[in-house]
């Protein structure tokens, strides 16, 4: 429950959200810069073939299919803050061990591989948390604001993060680059520590403590029971397999067809990123002027189409309408994604958010290891261009899902407290610092 002292109050006055808030912003930014330097890494030191950096972006998102699931029980059994605190100690180390590893000359293939799966794990858990977490320091009315907010810093991050690799690859190379991003987790961790508002926790239940299976089936099952909640997660999923192949293939797209140096790639990527810092601004305005549940489906139908321009890009100035196309998918990414993720949030029970979050988030994020093999593969027989082709006509109809739902009916999307299960007892509890 969010402390009487902060309702109705400006998200602005909300100390306990700032820190949250400023703490993400600051590992997205570095997360962002990984992004960029990790491919480059394996393209421009170790020679990596399309096939091989598949195989680093399958590793990289491998976690969200394996282990996201059990992710969501644990979460919902142990403080949230203390694991992601945890979690940004770990991804402090582990993306730090490969600027050390270039320093001695010992960085290989099998190290990126083992630092993607392992970084993968803890940023599974961590965003688990954090999507648990929010609403104990946000009043169910504040979450699509909240959500607004943290989206368009994540769209900040994606702008400023790949300039600033970009930078940072061209001075001090793409492994150098690296150790920005696990100073960035330091941050982070600082920040969650110095949040004190207490988190509802669960109280156990009458009778024998729930196995992990049953609780992991309860977070299923209310996804899919949940009309609203299947669809969009089916939309996220598709959009997210077709999504990571021009992620994957798009450096290597720009440094081998269209030969690009290194550091205009970052350049480029993080011009797409401003529409998704376009789409983080304007996205409650936008669910004021058409409504939140109408333009969900608007902007990955319409909005979307833009995206069609990414394998036209061309040599000279030609080149920019990689750039176009990716501002038109993350401006419409964003928009839609803050009302879904604004309804998951409100309407979930708090005791099963951790679970419900998780059984999202291995379904709409278990299609990227798939997606980045199938890309590398798709690359190898067919070319990467033609792949691109493939990836972007699949994303823009990837929002057909939400068009053939319940949403295609509403003007908004309910934002209602959810109403407590009857087994469940619910209580605040003060985490030790």
């Amino acid at each position: 429950m969010v402390d009487d002292s902060r309702k109705h109050s400006s998200i602005w006055r909300n100390r306990e959200f700032l820190l949250l808030w400023s703490g993400q912003t600051v590992s997205e930014m570095g997360t962002q810069i990984t992004v960029l330097a990790l491919p480059l890494v394996a393209v421009v030191l170790l020679d990596a073939t399309p096939f091989q950096v598949g195989l680093l972006a399958a590793a990289e998102t491998s976690a969200y299919l394996l282990v996201a699931l059990p992710a969501g029980a644990i979460v919902d059994r142990v403080a949230k803050r203390r694991l992601m605190i945890w979690c940004d100690v770990g991804l402090f180390l582990v993306i730090g061990s490969v600027p050390l590893a270039h320093v001695l000359d010992s960085l290989t293939l099998v190290h990126l591989y083992v630092v993607a799966l392992v970084s993968s794990v803890l940023s599974v858990f961590f965003a688990v948390a954090y999507q648990a977490y929010l609403p104990a320091v946000l009043e169910h009315s504040q979450l699509l604001d909240g959500n607004g907010k943290i989206a368009a810093s994540r769209s900040v991050a994606q702008v400023a993060g790949p300039s600033s690799g970009a930078g940072l690859v061209t001075l001090i190379g793409a492994a150098g680059a690296m150790a920005a991003d696990a100073v960035s987790f330091a941050l982070s961790a600082s920040a969650l520590s110095a949040i004190r508002t207490p988190e509802p926790r669960r109280k156990a239940d009458p009778g024998p403590r729930p196995t992990m299976r049953s609780q992991i089936r309860e977070g299923l099952d209310y996804v899919l029971r949940d009309r609203i909640l299947r669809n969009s997660v089916a939309f996220n999923g598709t959009a997210n397999f077709f999504v990571i192949i021009v992620e994957t293939l798009g450096p290597v797209f720009l440094i081998r067809t269209l030969h690009l140096r290194p550091g205009l790639v970052g350049l480029l990527l993080a011009l797409g990123a401003v529409g998704g810092v376009a789409g983080g601004v304007a996205a409650r305005h936008l669910a004021r002027r058409f409504g939140s549940a109408r333009i969900s489906w608007i902007a990955m139908t319409v909005l979307s189409l833009p995206g069609l321009l990414i394998p036209m890009a061309g040599s000279g100035w030609w080149v920019l309408l990689f750039g176009f196309g990716w501002i038109s998918w993350t401006f419409s990414s964003t928009v839609a994604g803050i009302s879904l993720t604004s309804y998951r949030q409100a309407a979930c029970p708090p005791e099963l958010l951790g679970r419900v979050s998780a059984a999202a988030r291995w379904i709409t994020w278990g299609t990227l290891p798939v997606g980045g093999l199938v890309g590398g593969g798709l690359a190898t027989v067919f070319g990467v261009q033609t792949t691109l082709w493939i990836a972007v006509i699949g994303g823009c109809c990837a929002g057909l899902w939400l068009f053939f739902s319940p949403l295609r009916g509403m003007r908004d999307i309910p934002l209602n407290e959810p109403e407590p299960r009857p087994t469940a007892e619910t209580e605040a509890v003060a985490e030790k610092p």
